[in-house]
Parts: C-alpha cells; structure tokens; sequence
C-alpha cells in the first residue's frame, strides 16, 4: 500500500513524503485539512514526493481553494517536474502559487 505524510516545521513549511497520488489522496486532504486555519501563510515542500499523477494536482487545488476560502496564503516549493507537467497539460501551471525560496 502507498503511503505518504505530513510533516510541519515550526517555521510554517509542510513536507510532504511519499507517494502523492490517487493512492495517498484522500489521507492527505484529511491531514491538510487540519492545517486550515493554524497559520496564516503556508508553504508546502514536495521534495520528498517519490511519486505523482494527476490526483496529486487534484489536491494542490483543492488546498488552494481552502486556503484562500479561509484567507491565508498557500505557495508550493520543489514542484516535482512531472508534477508540472501535468499542470502544463491541463492549462493549470498558471494557477500554482509557487514559493521562490
């Protein structure tokens, strides 16, 4: 079975582990779920992500919508490039709020 975690730094960076997919999906919106509302602004490193497909850009949507329902700033750091290409594809690259640290 796929797996994939959650970890946040006290510096306000979420790290994501493992597969991010249609496998981890559903986990994973759980566990961010919890983090609307803790902070003001977030970034969300995918550098640990061994894997991806379109239900991972599924996701970093629908974090997007929560964040900015909720009024908080949401950017992603270290994109894996496949992960891009998807979002390319699908004319959704634009939308991405990606971090430039």
């Amino acid at each position: 079975m796929s797996r994939a975690t959650l970890n946040c730094a006290d510096d306000g960076i979420l790290t994501i582990n493992g597969e991010f997919g249609f496998a981890t999906a559903s986990d994973l919106l759980t566990q961010g779920q919890n983090l609307v509302n803790r902070r003001k602004e977030l970034t969300i490193d995918l550098s640990g992500v061994t894997g991806s497909d379109s239900a991972g850009l599924a996701l970093m949507l629908e974090w997007m919508d929560q964040f900015k329902a909720a009024g908080q700033q949401l950017h992603f750091l270290n994109v894996p490039e496949s992960l891009l290409e998807i979002a390319r594809v699908s004319n959704l690259a634009d939308l991405l709020p990606l971090a430039d640290i």
